[in-house]
């Protein structure tokens, strides 16, 4: 058989020797050691560690890049949610699309193959961020899968004309129904929100993500409802169809309260996506000492089986002033906040990276680094896939659907037993290019 790509000499799995990857239609047709067949394009990966194509559950693009527009003071929640208003009520059209093509961008250089997009739908910008996705979606659509959200930040029940916006994005396109129930005035009011996002998901066949439980503690109900949620899911049959990004507010539950959550959520099937790098920023504001970490409990929801994954969220704007869309760093900060270091632990922080987040977003049949599976694939310049987090390294190659679109040319190739003879080491050195990225 011809093969459309053939990669030499990757180390898929560090226990064993250095195999070929064949690639034929976008799909892998072979993991073997000693392909020989002929091919149209080939890679020497020369040893480097290739894994599955990250995944980005959950990023807010037209938000992005907005941080010294109107600088935050105190970097509270509550002030990156008003500040955010002010900057989104001035949006405009091009300016999205510029400052969403650079986190894009950033993502396709670091090896993201697919996305999931949480563009704000409500009476303050519009449609704006929906429908500048859509125009991304299909300009980038060599590049990477993109999924749109609608997701009503400034709430649903508090602010009427929001269903009828949300109605008008899943008409126009977007995938999948979302909310924002702990930004509403009352608990009945957070329930209806969740009721709301449920009846209009199954209206259009869509699935869930929910911004919930953003918040130190579970107290106010509004910022606790994961169980409601979990319920909701198992009563309508939705089982595996919905993801909760934040989810915070379970960390400061006593075991004894948290484990029947952790139950409702597993037996719910629902996705947890943590966001290390806005949670951490915004989390335990008020300690005055031994300062909370803010994060959803990762360990217990790992250990019951819960399938949990992470993501950027935000790229450099008053919920999150920091970031480059890429899923190793956010990995490597969430193994420190949450103690995950040991080999088995570093394991799992790069599959909720790769295959708990397309599990996360409903692409995980089709998603992988096995014979059949969609060709999405990242080499990395390192050369024990154990080291990803590790050293966070240059991604050699993004392979997308069978296709080369990233390639980073490294002058100075250092090897494990030496240099290749060039003094300067520095990023000048390092080339990137991304093919077909505008």
């Amino acid at each position: 058989m011809e093969m459309d790509l053939l990669i030499h000499n990757v180390r898929v799995w560090d226990d064993k020797p250095l195999m070929d990857i064949g690639i034929k239609n976008g799909k892998i047709v072979a993991i073997e050691e000693g392909i020989q067949a002929s091919a149209t394009d080939a890679i020497d990966a020369e040893g480097r560690a290739v894994i599955p194509g990250l995944v980005e559950p959950h990023l807010h693009l037209e938000k992005a890049f907005l941080h010294r527009r109107l600088p935050p003071v105190l970097g509270t929640l509550e002030e990156a949610i008003r500040v955010t208003g002010i900057l989104k009520s001035k949006q405009e059209r091009n300016d999205v699309l510029d400052r969403s093509r650079q986190v894009l961008d950033m993502a396709v250089k670091n090896g993201t193959v697919a996305l999931r997009a949480h563009p704000d739908v409500d009476l303050i910008q519009g449609l704006i961020g929906v429908e500048t996705v859509l125009e991304l979606r299909d300009e980038y659509k060599d590049l990477m899968d993109i999924q749109i959200v609608a997701f009503p930040q400034e709430g649903i029940i508090k602010s009427p004309g929001t269903t009828d916006l949300m109605e008008k994005s899943m008409n126009m396109g977007a995938d999948v129904v979302g909310g924002c129930p702990y930004n509403e005035l009352t608990w009945d009011d957070t329930k209806r929100h969740i009721d709301i996002v449920f009846e209009m998901a199954q209206k259009y066949d869509a699935p869930i993500d929910l911004h919930a439980d953003f918040s130190d503690e579970a107290s106010d109900q509004r910022f606790a409802s994961a169980a409601y949620v979990a319920q909701k899911t198992i009563d309508t049959g939705y089982q595996g169809r919905v993801s909760l990004g934040h989810v915070t507010s379970l960390g400061s539950l006593d075991p004894d309260e948290l484990k029947p959550v952790i139950e409702l959520l597993r037996k719910a099937d629902i996705s947890i996506v943590t966001l290390p790098a806005t949670d951490l920023y915004l989390g335990g504001r008020n300690d005055a000492k031994n300062r909370r970490r803010g994060l959803t409990p990762v360990r217990s929801l790992y250990e019951a089986g819960v399938n949990v994954a992470y993501s950027s969220n935000n790229i450099r704007n008053a919920f999150t002033p920091f970031g480059k869309a890429d899923m190793l760093v956010i990995g490597n900060m969430l193994a420190h906040a949450i103690s995950f270091g040991t080999p088995v632990h570093q394991a799992a922080i790069l599959d909720m990276g790769t295959i708990n987040a397309a599990r996360s977003i409903g692409i995980g049949d089709n998603y992988g680094l096995a014979v059949g599976k969609q060709a999405d694939l990242v080499i990395l310049d390192t050369y024990q896939v154990a080291d990803a987090l590790l050293d966070i390294p240059a991604r050699s190659w993004v392979i997308k659907r069978g296709k080369i679109t990233v390639v980073t040319e490294h002058k100075c190739k250092i090897h494990r037993h030496g240099c290749c003879g060039a003094h300067d080491h520095g990023e000048k050195n390092h080339v990137c290019e991304t093919a077909g990225a505008k």
